[in-house]
């Protein structure tokens, strides 16, 4: 028995590429925040920003709470984290008067990766690095991403030359879902001037070379002329990507 028209594959096709054209459109025509609360008419209770708590997640924080987007935040704990990132975490949701749902790794299966490889397995192989962000990153991702609709992110082009020909809209086949970068093509003077001029908390480490922050024991300062993800996994000759926005 062949599918029905308006349920076959040929349908949802139409369907996920008219949703892709229009968040296309929306974020070529309209400022972010009014790009943001169309989505979220879009796709009501199903859009989620996760957010790092670095410098470009927090402007997308400020640009969602100060014009009340309804979009949901979670961040994810990996166990690993500096404690200024916990600050900064507190001191966000203080600012802007809302709560932001954090994510951890299973803990069944962090212990079991411990006791197999070591507390600090990811300075013995990429494998190994891999392996541990997969547990404590990857995996609480996309726990946090179920029944979502939209997946936002704090990506920029100029991040890595991985990120360089991602587009600001696209749908991940493996995930179902959309994914939105608003600030792609911004730079990084853009994001230090957002932030200057509307006072919005940032970590501090910031200030002290740290530009692309992770978990501490994998994350340095980088030096003057460094790329600005060189303090991430430095030890490692690699593409400088933890899994959760690599492209499949």
């Amino acid at each position: 028995m062949g599918l029905h028209p308006a349920t076959g594959v040929g349908f949802f096709y139409k369907r996920k590429m008219e949703h892709l054209q229009a968040l296309q459109n929306l974020f070529e025509q309209q400022s972010i925040a009014d790009a943001l609360h169309g989505v979220a008419r879009l796709f009501p209770g199903r859009v989620k920003f996760s957010t790092s708590l670095g410098q470009e997640d927090q402007v997308l924080t400020d640009i969602i709470a100060r014009n009340g987007v309804d979009v949901h935040i979670f961040t994810i704990d990996t166990g690993r984290m500096f404690n200024e990132t916990y600050d900064t975490l507190e001191r966000t949701e203080a600012r802007y008067k809302r709560k932001i749902e954090v994510f951890f790794p299973q803990a069944d299966a962090v212990q079991q990766m411990v006791n197999e490889r070591g507390m600090n397995l990811f300075y013995e192989s990429v494998e190994n690095r891999q392996t541990c962000c997969g547990v404590r990153k990857v995996e609480p991702l996309n726990r946090a991403l179920q029944n979502t609709s939209v997946w936002i992110t704090g990506l920029r082009a100029s991040q890595n030359a991985h990120r360089q020909n991602i587009p600001v809209v696209e749908w991940l086949e493996d995930k179902e879902i959309y994914k939105i970068n608003p600030l792609l093509h911004w730079s990084i003077d853009d994001v230090l001037q957002y932030i200057g001029e509307h006072n919005v908390p940032y970590n501090p480490l910031h200030d002290k070379g740290f530009i692309s922050i992770g978990c501490a024991p994998c994350t340095r300062a980088i030096e003057p002329g460094e790329d600005i993800r060189a303090g991430r996994w430095w030890w490692e000759a690699s593409h400088k990507e933890c899994g959760l926005h690599l492209v499949k």
